[in-house]
């Protein structure tokens, strides 16, 4: 197991990065903001789901060995660029004569796949558990997967409850919008911008030298 000093300090030090604006903050928001707090709260356990797997892909070291293949970072990059860019397509295509509640009600059957596979075509993911977790590993104690393991999960406890409050505050933002009339083509369309510029962001991300 992982000393109880160790977690502490892996605990603040993911706490610190989650305070950071990054990509899953944004997606996890503008779903809320798009799909009620529902829909936050969904994205934030399919990005939580995600990274349960990354995790189990670092601790089988199977991170480090698509790392190590030069051209896997930039299809994984491309690849989730255009699946970004899929789902703003998506959302720009509500239907106008589509109930408000029906739309939302069949946009969620979909937000828990989406934001997981958002997180797992996001190379610099990939990366970051490959990276982040081993630094915290003490050599000599326990079996490293079984530590690493341990340390994923605390991320992914940490991180998904900071995600979940993120989607309720997204939640809040729609309802303060529907409340100025705002109509659901008005947030689809926030919505696919949002997603558009994380698109953007993910192709000029270059991989770490």
């Amino acid at each position: 197991m992982v000393e109880p000093s160790t977690l502490l300090l892996f605990a603040g030090a993911v706490l610190l990065l989650l305070m950071s604006p990054g990509p899953n903050m944004a997606f996890v928001i503008a779903h809320g903001a798009s799909y009620g707090w529902r829909g936050g709260v969904i994205a934030a356990l399919g990005i939580g789901a995600a990274d349960l797997v990354l995790t189990a892909l670092t601790a089988a070291g199977l991170t480090a060995a698509i790392a190590q293949w030069p051209p896997s970072f930039d299809l994984i990059r491309w690849a989730g660029a255009f699946y970004l860019l899929w789902m703003a397509w998506k959302a720009i295509r509500v239907r106008a004569g589509l109930p408000l509640h029906s739309a939302i009600q069949v946009s969620l059957m979909s937000v828990f796949i989406r934001a997981m596979l958002n997180s797992l075509l996001n190379p610099k993911a990939l990366l970051f558990f490959m990276v982040f977790l081993p630094q915290f590993v003490v050599r000599g104690s326990s079996p490293v997967a079984q530590q690493i393991v341990t340390l994923g999960l605390v991320l992914t406890l940490i991180a998904s409850f900071f995600h979940v409050a993120l989607g309720l505050v997204g939640g809040i933002i729609r309802g303060y919008a529907s409340h100025k009339g705002e109509s659901a083509k008005w947030q689809s369309r926030s919505l696919a911008f949002v997603l558009v510029l994380l698109a953007v962001r993910l192709v000029f991300t270059s991989r770490p030298a």
